[in-house]
């Protein structure tokens, strides 16, 4: 009797159990608010709630001991009523949406074992009562928004086998409670915001294997306990920034389970122990952004190593040993897909081993280290490789073609060497390319238009080489996905081309630094993307292209040193985001605005722009005169007055030129319709803006007539006119030749022409004169080899400086390249030399004095046919090629030797006809004769006191950076007169072509500038 009415209460008892949990569980539903997969549709009447999915009862008393909902995408809360699934062991709810606070209720579960609810969203503190559920062996709760401080009420769970917090937001120090959990395998709190030291309690625990502490604000030494830990595979504690210290030399045998040793972005100092290849399980070996020194030791025991990162440390010598011989011990680690290792101090030349690395290579850094040598062949064999960096060393010689061939390659890094030859054309079969930076090399030829085969091609930078011809219209091109492209301080020719519009997501456009000419395409207004536009130090004419004004998201903006003339677009007041405008050295004209970026000088830049007026008081300018039609009002009456005489007046003068011109029957029409392309300016203008051709206003005398300085427009403006002298043989023909030369060509290094004058002088006889813009500073000769009588004049000394001199020789080879090659007719100048050259106000040499031009249709065979034989074309004596004297027609070989003795002039100070040079002594012998080690006893002593002068007032005694720079000096000399040599050969056949010499010139140029020792 009594075993029965125990036997039906303990049934009725478990009924009520097993209620419970059932209710438990309908309240877990209900707080569940997403369910995109219907997986809670089973938890109904219909079926025992032990069947429910994700639940599991015990076999005897049918009690939930399994809660297991994993990566089902169920949102909502976790319901307080899970604390009543008293017999639960395992609640895992990983990989979900629930958000909110964990339930303090869980610490009623005392039965619970496993507690897994990362990766959901989660929020406020762990629960410190989670410590009542002592059976706690797996608390993972990582990837939450979990904050606050770890409960040190957790230390008291001696159970604890796994604890992972990782990914969240807590804050505090590690508690020194967990020193008791004598069975923690794994402690992970990587990615919070703790700080403090590392307390000295992981290497108590004899069963510890893995610490992962990245991504905190720890700091502090690492406790040398931890190292002695043998069952050690991972330590982790990278992006700390603030941990410090060594580490011991015995590390590799103390912990040779070590399988992740992870230690990058902190302080760490000292040596890599040699006993780290006893390591032999190492498979992540991340030591980069730390402080260590010294040589890499071998690595050959290490076959398991996947990953190795060294990179910005102080490794290697730097200069005192073969630092790179330990990349030939990594052709063991079969399986290895991260090298990365720039940033450091390593020397000597990249073995050929690299060839027998890993097939699973994906990534290999070298950058920014002290390597030099080529770079090795049979690369190819690494078929894996995803990106390359060489950048920053010292490498050399060709870019093997078989990079080509790596078809995952997508990021190449080999910026800043000394790279050379051509970029080859196989890097077309980069399909998969993104990023190709080979800028600040000394590559050359032309740009491979096979880059445009690489259809995801975003970032390419080619700046800073030897680059020439043209930008093809294939590299740039509609499917194009540029967004960063840089062609700068090259030697690129041509226009820049119109295809450039179709860069739709460019960014970044840089093309400064070179020889492109032309019109700025109005096409770049449809790269509405762009913030970064760079045109500057080319050669491009016309305005400002209206159809800019859709660069709305501009930030930065150069077109300076160029030939742009018009008026500053209005649209450039509204750019709201620009930050940087440079429009200086232009031919810019009227007012500048005052609104928008113009209101920040040191964000504008204008200057160098003669014509322009207004603007802000910081840009010194003139005001802006403006002539109201208010301050002169005219009677309609009166207006009709002064037409009616104007009319009457311009009748009779008509009339008496006709009879005049009938009365002087036997003179010849005029001959030069060619100056009809000029903006006439009558005789009496002229007259009178030189005060009657006054000398005071004669500055030059040629062969076939006079100079004159002379101001037109009531003294607004100033010109040079010149007058040709008509009972000089050959001056009406001169005037024909200068006048078609000049209607037809237009370029920065060529003198301008304004307008043209030709009629009849008072006495009726043939007046002929073209107007020019005048030069301030006069010719090149005056600056050369100034006459007491000019310095007399000017009262100011008259030298040129090393800088100058340089940046005028280029400028007259660029013009001549312009002549040569870019222009419609071929054009030969025939009468190259200094009195030939003028200066503006900012020392721009321009190249005038086309009285003696030849023009030279291009023949059918891509060369130059000739107009007339040279028999008779004299030039001048010094200047003029040997072959013009022996009947040679006229070519361009005849500029390039006149402007080889120009240069030699320049820079030794010495005459072509001066008096030392007589019989077969000449300019190009004498100074051929003293290259390379006489080089300072024949250059012009000018220089040298500049260059004297400069150190003395740097260093008052020598130094070693004086003498670097006196030995750049030198070299520099060196070259700059080795151009002249070549250039003015007597044998036309070994003479230089004018681009090869405007090219080698700016290399000269660029590299001091490089090496900041030219202003």
């Amino acid at each position: 009797m009594h075993a029965f009415v125990l036997n039906s209460f303990l049934s009725l008892a478990l009924a009520g159990s097993n209620k419970t949990d059932k209710l438990a569980l309908l309240e877990f539903k209900a707080w569940i608010t997403t369910d995109p997969f219907g997986v809670m549709t089973s938890w109904n009447e219909t079926l025992h709630f032990c069947q429910w999915h994700g639940i599991t009862c015990s076999h005897r008393h049918k009690r939930v001991t399994t809660l297991t909902l994993r990566s089902l995408k169920l949102g909502g809360s976790i319901s307080p009523h899970v604390g009543n699934l008293s017999f639960l062991r395992v609640f895992s709810l990983s990989n979900n949406s629930f958000s909110h606070e964990i339930p303090s209720e869980i610490g009623r579960l005392r039965r619970l074992q496993h507690l897994g609810l990362q990766n959901n969203s989660l929020s406020g503190e762990i629960p410190a009562n989670l410590s009542g559920c002592s059976e706690l062996n797996y608390i993972i709760i990582g990837g939450n928004l979990l904050e606050g401080s770890i409960p040190k009420e957790l230390g008291t769970l001696l159970k604890l086998i796994k604890f992972n917090i990782a990914y969240n937001h807590h804050t505090g120090s590690i508690p020194y409670s967990f020193s008791n959990t004598s069975s923690l395998e794994v402690f992970g709190a990587a990615f919070n915001s703790l700080s403090g030291s590392i307390p000295d309690i992981f290497g108590r625990l004899t069963n510890f294997y893995f610490l992962g502490l990245d991504g905190n604000d720890l700091s502090g030494t690492i406790p040398p306990s931890i190292f002695n830990v043998s069952s050690l595979e991972t330590f982790a504690v990278g992006l700390n920034y603030n941990l410090q210290g060594t580490f011991p030399s015995n590390l590799g045998n103390s912990c040779p389970s070590l399988q992740t040793f992870a230690i990058s972005n902190n302080q760490f100092s000292g040596i890599i122990p040699v006993s780290i290849s006893n390591a032999s399980n190492l498979f992540e070996l991340a030591i980069h952004k730390n402080q260590l020194h010294g040589e890499v030791p071998s690595l050959k025991n290490l076959h398991n190593l996947g990953r190795f990162t060294l990179a910005i440390n102080h490794l290697g010598s730097g200069g005192t040993g073969d630092d790179l011989s330990f990349l030939c011990d990594l052709t063991n680690a079969t399986g290895l897909q991260y090298l990365e290792m720039g940033g450091n101090n390593f020397w000597g030349t990249l073995p050929q081993c690299l060839a027998n690395l890993s097939s699973s290579l994906v990534s290999f850094y070298v950058d920014y280290n002290s390597i030099f040598g080529s770079i090795p062949k049979g690369m190819e064999n690494l078929h894996n490789l995803e990106s390359i960096a060489l950048s920053g060393n010292r490498l050399s010689g060709l870019i093997p073609p078989e990079i080509g061939r790596l078809s995952k390659l997508y990021v190449v890094y080999m910026e800043k060497n000394s790279l050379s030859g051509n970029v080859p054309s196989s890097f077309g079969n980069l399909s998969r390319l993104t990023h190709l930076h080979l800028h600040d090399n000394n590559l050359q030829g032309t740009i491979p238009s096979t880059l445009a085969e690489c259809p995801y091609l975003m970032n390419l930078t080619l700046g800073g080489n030897n680059f020439t011809d043209i930008i093809s219209s294939e590299l740039i091109r509609s499917s194009s996905s540029y967004v960063h492209l840089d062609l700068s301080r090259n030697h690129l020719t041509g226009f820049l081309p119109m295809e450039v519009g179709q860069l739709i997501n460019l960014e970044h456009f840089d093309v400064s630094g070179n020889l492109l000419s032309g019109e700025i395409p109005p096409s770049l207004g449809s790269c509405k993307s762009i913030q970064y536009l760079d045109l500057q130090e080319n050669f491009f004419q016309g305005t400002i292209p209206t159809d800019l004004s859709s660069l709305r998201g501009i930030e930065t903006l150069s077109l300076a040193r160029n030939n742009l003339s018009g008026t500053i677009p209005k649209f450039l007041e509204n750019f709201t985001f620009l930050q940087s405008l440079n429009l200086s050295y232009n031919n810019l004209e009227g007012a500048v605005p005052i609104i928008g970026v113009f209101r920040n000088a040191t964000a504008t830049s204008v200057q160098g722009n003669t014509k322009l007026c207004g603007g802000i008081p910081e840009f010194q300018l003139p005001k802006c005169e403006f002539r109201h039609s208010s301050k002169r009002v005219l009677s309609l009456t009166l207006k009709l007055v002064i037409s009616l005489l104007c009319g009457l007046s311009g009748a009779f003068f008509s009339f008496a030129v006709l009879y005049f011109c009938c009365f002087r029957s036997k003179k010849k029409e005029d001959p030069s319709s060619d100056s009809e392309n000029f903006p006439k300016v009558s005789y009496q203008s002229l007259v009178k803006a030189t005060d009657g051709f006054s000398s005071a206003n004669l500055i030059g005398m040629g062969g076939f007539g006079s100079v004159y300085k002379g101001l037109l427009d009531q003294g607004e403006t100033t010109i040079a006119i010149k007058v040709l002298n008509h009972d000089r043989h050959g001056a009406s023909k001169s005037f024909i030749a200068e006048c078609e030369a000049l209607k037809n060509i237009r370029h920065r290094n060529l003198v301008k022409v304004l307008s043209a004058c030709s009629g009849f002088d008072y006495r009726g006889s043939d007046f002929k004169a073209l107007i020019y813009e005048f030069m301030v500073n006069g010719s090149l000769e005056e600056w050369l080899h100034p006459t007491q009588t000019s310095i007399d004049t000017d009262q100011r000394p008259r030298s040129l400086t090393f800088s100058q001199r340089l940046n005028i020789a280029i400028d007259v080879a660029v013009a001549l390249d312009y002549l040569h090659h870019l222009c419609h007719v071929p054009i030969v100048h025939c009468d190259l030399k200094p009195s030939n050259v003028l200066l503006d106000n900012d020392m721009i040499g321009h190249v005038g004095d086309f009285g003696l031009v030849r023009f030279l249709p291009r023949t059918l065979e891509d060369g130059f046919g000739n107009q007339s034989s040279s028999i008779g074309v004299k030039g001048t004596i010094g200047y003029t090629p040997p072959e013009y004297g022996m009947g040679h027609e006229v070519w361009p070989q005849g500029d390039v030797y006149s402007y080889g003795i120009l240069l030699l002039e320049m820079f030794t100070g010495k005459m072509p006809t001066g008096d030392m040079f007589q019989g077969s002594s000449n300019l190009h012998n004498f100074v051929k004769a003293a290259l390379p080690e006489q080089v300072l006893d024949i250059v012009d002593p000018v220089l040298i006191k500049e260059k004297v002068e400069g150190e003395m007032s740097a260093n008052q005694h020598l130094t070693e950076a004086s003498t670097t720079i006196r030995m750049t000096f030198e070299e520099s000399l060196i070259s700059i007169l080795g151009v002249g040599v070549a250039c003015s050969a007597d044998i036309p056949g070994e003479r230089s072509d004018i681009v090869d010499a405007m090219v080698e010139m700016c290399q000269i140029r660029n590299k001091l500038r490089a090496d900041k020792m030219l202003d």
